[in-house]
């Protein structure tokens, strides 16, 4: 589904250079939950913006089914970010003025939704990550938990490709976590494609297969 050949990522700040990437190659199967591990400045978050195509590599090439898609044009990365993969971030990034039923059917109606379509497809995905009973419930009437769960049920509201986590559970305690990354089970259960950075070890055993790096480079 993803393949990354020799991806290499480097940063230039005056006269020094960071490689944050050196000669990364992976491939994601359809249906696989993959962690991505390491240190803080290992790369990790790095690599996911390039297999999320949210940034470009400086030399690589990254292949979405089959399809070479590392220098495709701007507009044509937007449209596949928007229609074909999910993202979740350690900010829950929820619109303060709206319901959690307002905010995952915002990007649905962007995406071209008519009113009734978005609320099936935003009521379904809240619930499919148990919250149901809070669809009418501001962001500040819900918990740290339960806001990061409503940015899962935004990202995988129009049933992307691949869902990309970043640190998902940054920010939360570890029983609240938990129950984020219950979430994250149960829709790898039902057969979504997960590829998440934690620097927690024992979030990544979680996944079907860990991929530690350290210094920019894919370890043992």
């Amino acid at each position: 589904m993803l393949t990354a050949k020799n991806l290499t990522k480097k940063f230039e700040s005056g006269t020094s250079e960071l490689i944050a990437l050196n000669n990364v190659s992976i491939s994601v199967q359809e249906g696989e939950f993959v962690a991505i591990t390491g240190k803080s400045g290992s790369g990790k978050s790095t690599l996911l913006y390039q297999l999320g195509l949210l940034d470009k590599p400086t030399s690589g090439e990254i292949f979405l089914n089959n399809k070479n898609v590392t220098n495709i044009d701007d507009d044509a990365r937007t449209r596949i970010r928007l229609r074909e993969l999910g993202y979740v971030f350690q900010d829950y990034a929820t619109l303060p003025a709206l319901t959690a039923l307002e905010n995952v059917m915002l990007p649905l109606l962007m995406l071209g939704e008519d009113k009734a379509q978005a609320t099936k497809l935003a009521t379904k995905a809240l619930e499919s990550v148990g919250l149901g009973p809070r669809l009418h419930n501001l962001p500040s009437q819900l918990s740290g938990g339960e806001q990061q769960r409503v940015s899962i049920a935004r990202a995988i509201g129009h049933d992307p490709a691949i869902l990309f986590a970043d640190e998902p559970t940054a920010n939360l305690d570890s029983a609240t976590s938990q129950m984020v990354l219950d979430a994250f089970l149960e829709l790898h259960r039902d057969g979504q494609t997960i590829i998440m950075v934690t620097h927690e070890p024992e979030y990544a055993k979680l996944a079907n297969r860990v991929i530690h790096l350290t210094d920019g480079q894919i370890t043992v």
